[in-house]
């Protein structure tokens, strides 16, 4: 680690290596290239003056890239695009004048943001099908496994571990939705010109509206877009950062969410992060055993978060066809963003897989409690009975602060009309958990299932997860 210079977390410590490098120099380098080249090669083929010539030069010359002369050119000039213009013309001379023909630098800086977008919602969606599908199998596993419920954080009806799991896959289902939906309906800029009216476009195609539209298609068809931005100004509405960093920031809550119940189960025993034999919970106290990738997974959740706050700000501060003040601001967000969403999946799959179900402290803590739980199904039991609802609440409620709670005292007290075998049957704790064992299995077998689906060969590897 180099030790002069700051040195971004997600790169040096939280992001996968494929992530970094789809937002690294280089790549976003090559991507403008291809750009350009896309652009010569479809002028081209409707009728523009390049050669075959050029158009090699620049193919030869993608990655040909130094990046010592592109700061040199961007010194003297002032302008990142007329820089990366000058040091590809260097490497591919004869493309010299037909380099960036017709286009204006958005042309290159927002298509690459798209395609870049496009890339790392791809590479996103493959974690967290990972974790989708890793959580699936947990919730299978635990669907009929009685544990107490909680609202308020106090002591509530049983559920089952699984169902509890099935409320962190849903949301995680309901984002990887969306993220498909995004990556899909992605638009491409095109080519829009100054202002988005294309006028030095349908110049170069003397007047021909119908070449300036193949232009487009053949552009759009090389970088796997199936849609085109119709309207536009120079740049493409920044609403698409907002849409896409509302779909991220909705990932970061429910991660954050799901972290936060692991934190709460661990304080109470009931499910723990996996720990590594040599791990040290606290320099002060060697008992500890802190759920530390939970809280990672918070930690990183929040700043992504606060994300989408920004892109709506930049959006609403677009004067016209244009506004150059959102640029610097989206070369880090933009990137931070999706390494955030990243960082959060590299650490959230291990943890899903790893996750430790301690079965005796759930059943402890399902003892400790069953007495109260009972009495919802015994204020039940007993109007079914014909007995007042009141007066049967105000038994329990009086029985619960006396501490003493069981099927004897309740098939003796006249108030509740429950003989012993009824009294018992309320206290039966596959009763009080409902249906959801079922809701379980049919939300995995159903949904769950139907996306899993089309993720079957899935053979992501994720980094191991650094300290």
């Amino acid at each position: 680690m180099r030790q002069q210079e700051y040195e971004s977390p997600f790169s040096a410590r939280y992001a996968s290596k494929e992530m970094s490098t789809l937002f690294s120099s280089r790549h976003r380098t090559i991507l403008y290239r291809k750009l350009w080249l896309s652009l010569a090669k479809a002028e081209q083929k409707l009728g523009l003056e390049i050669t075959n010539n050029q158009i090699e030069q620049m193919q030869q010359n993608l990655e040909t890239i130094s990046f010592d002369k592109i700061r040199e050119y961007e010194k003297r000039f002032r302008h990142d695009v007329m820089a990366h213009i000058h040091a590809f013309g260097d490497e591919a001379p004869s493309a010299k004048p037909i380099l960036h023909l017709g286009a204006t630098s958005t042309f290159v800086t927002d298509n690459a943001d798209l395609i870049q977008m496009k890339e790392a919602l791809s590479l996103l969606l493959q974690k967290l099908a990972l974790a989708i599908r890793s959580l699936s199998t947990f919730a299978q596993k635990h669907a009929g496994t009685p544990c107490l419920g909680y609202t308020h954080y106090q002591a509530a009806q049983p559920t089952t571990v699984g169902k509890r799991a099935c409320l962190w896959l849903q949301d995680l289902l309901m984002d990887a939705l969306e993220w498909e939906r995004l990556n899909q309906s992605l638009p491409m800029l095109g080519v829009k010109g100054a202002t988005g009216t294309q006028a030095s476009f349908l110049g170069l195609f003397n007047g021909e509206e119908a070449k300036v539209k193949q232009l487009e298609e053949l552009l759009a068809r090389d970088f796997g877009f199936e849609k085109i931005l119709p309207i536009a100004g120079q740049t493409y509405t920044r609403k698409i950062d907002l849409q896409i960093f509302h779909a991220l920031s909705s990932f970061a809550a429910g991660a954050h969410k799901m972290a936060t119940d692991l934190r709460l189960l661990a304080h109470d025993g009931e499910i723990s992060e996996a720990r590594e034999e040599t791990q040290v919970g606290s320099s002060a106290m060697p008992y500890k055993r802190n759920p530390m990738l939970s809280e990672r997974i918070c930690s990183l959740s929040r700043f992504l978060i606060s994300l989408e706050q920004n892109a709506a700000h930049t959006l609403s501060v677009q004067w016209l066809e244009r506004s150059l003040d959102d640029s610097a601001n989206r070369r880090i967000s933009i990137p931070e963003a999706f390494l955030a969403a990243d960082s959060i999946l590299n650490i959230l799959v291990p943890l899903i897989e790893n996750l430790e179900v301690d079965q005796k402290r759930i059943e402890q803590r399902l003892d400790e409690i069953l007495p109260w739980l009972a009495m919802e199904n015994l204020l039940m039991a007993a109007a079914k009975k014909g007995k007042s609802r009141q007066e049967v609440h105000e038994k329990l409620r009086i029985f619960s602060q006396e501490g003493a709670l069981t099927a004897e005292k309740i098939a003796a007290d006249p108030a509740f009309g429950l003989n012993r075998e009824e009294a018992t049957e309320q206290f039966d704790l596959n009763k009080m958990i409902g249906l959801a064992p079922q809701q379980t299995k049919e939300f995995l077998s159903g949904p769950v299932s139907v996306f899993l689906a089309r993720f079957k060969h899935l053979s992501l590897t994720l980094p191991p997860l650094e300290v």
